[in-house]
C-alpha cells in the first residue's frame, strides 16, 4: 500500500536521503553537499563509503524502512546494460523494474540512475553529462524521477573535446573515459571529484555534482511536493 508523501521540515534537522546500491558513494558525497543526512545501503561491505552505511539488500531494505526517508536515490547494478559486459557475455541481474516497484511502495519521492544502455527502460529519464557541471569527463548518466518528484531537462554542451578510447591512458587535451580497468586513478579522482575511491569505486560511480544538482533540485521542489501531499 502507498504512503502518502511527507516532507514535513523539522527545524535543525537536514533531510534524510537514503542511498540505495550505494557502492563507495559518488551520489552520496553529492546529496551531502546538498545537504542532506546520507544512509547508504549495499549488499556488499563498502569501507570507503563516507557516510553511515547498513550493509543489506537493497530491495529489502527500502520496502522495510524506504518510509523513513524523505528522498530516496537508487543505482541499481549497471552491468547487465554496459556494452562490455554484452561482449564477454556475462550474466547480471537486472533490477530496475523491481527496484522501482519497491520504491513505488514507499510513497516517497525518488531517482533511479543507470547507464545509457538501460535507457529505454527508465520512464522519461533525464540524461546528464560531465560538461554541464564543468567535468573535464563526458560520463552520460540517466535517471528516471518518482513519487512526484520531477527533473527538468538540462541543455547538453557540444562534446568538442576529443574522449580518450576506453582503458586507455588520456592523452593531453582529451577527456577520459574512467570506465572498466582504466588508468591514471588520481587524474579520474580529480576529475570526477572522488578523491576517496578506489578504480573499483570509479568506474561504477556518479560524479557528485550529478547527485548535487538532483538534491538541489528536490529541496527547491519539497514546499510544492508537501502542499500537495496535504491536499
Amino acid at each position: 500500500m502507498t504512503q502518502p508523501t511527507d516532507i514535513r521540515r523539522v527545524r535543525g534537522r537536514r533531510p534524510r536521503l537514503l542511498d540505495l546500491y550505494c557502492k563507495q558513494g559518488g551520489a552520496a558525497r553529492g546529496y551531502a553537499d546538498a545537504g542532506f543526512d546520507v544512509t547508504g545501503v549495499d549488499k556488499d561491505p563498502q569501507p570507503r563509503y563516507p557516510f553511515k552505511f547498513v550493509q543489506a539488500d537493497a530491495i529489502a531494505f527500502v520496502l522495510g524502512h524506504g518510509t523513513e526517508f524523505d528522498f530516496i536515490h537508487a543505482s541499481p547494478p549497471c552491468q547487465h546494460d554496459t556494452d562490455c559486459q554484452r561482449i564477454q557475455g556475462n550474466d547480471h541481474p537486472d533490477l530496475i523494474a523491481p527496484t522501482r516497484a519497491a520504491l513505488e511502495t514507499t510513497g516517497r519521492p525518488w531517482v533511479i540512475e543507470n547507464v545509457g544502455g538501460a535507457a529505454p527502460k527508465l520512464n522519461d529519464p533525464v540524461m546528464l553529462c560531465g560538461p554541464m557541471f564543468a567535468l573535464e569527463t563526458y560520463r552520460h548518466r540517466f535517471f528516471e524521477t518518482g513519487g512526484g518528484f520531477h527533473l527538468e531537462q538540462p541543455d547538453h554542451p557540444p562534446h568538442l573535446v576529443p574522449q580518450a578510447k576506453m582503458g586507455r591512458p588520456v592523452p593531453p587535451g582529451h577527456y577520459g573515459q574512467f570506465v572498466g580497468n582504466f588508468s591514471g586513478v588520481p587524474l579520474a579522482r580529480r576529475v570526477m571529484g572522488v578523491p576517496w575511491m578506489s578504480r573499483d569505486g570509479i568506474r561504477e560511480c556518479i560524479p557528485p555534482a550529478y547527485a548535487e544538482w538532483i538534491g538541489h533540485a528536490f529541496l527547491t521542489a519539497a514546499p510544492l511536493l508537501e502542499m500537495e501531499a496535504a491536499a
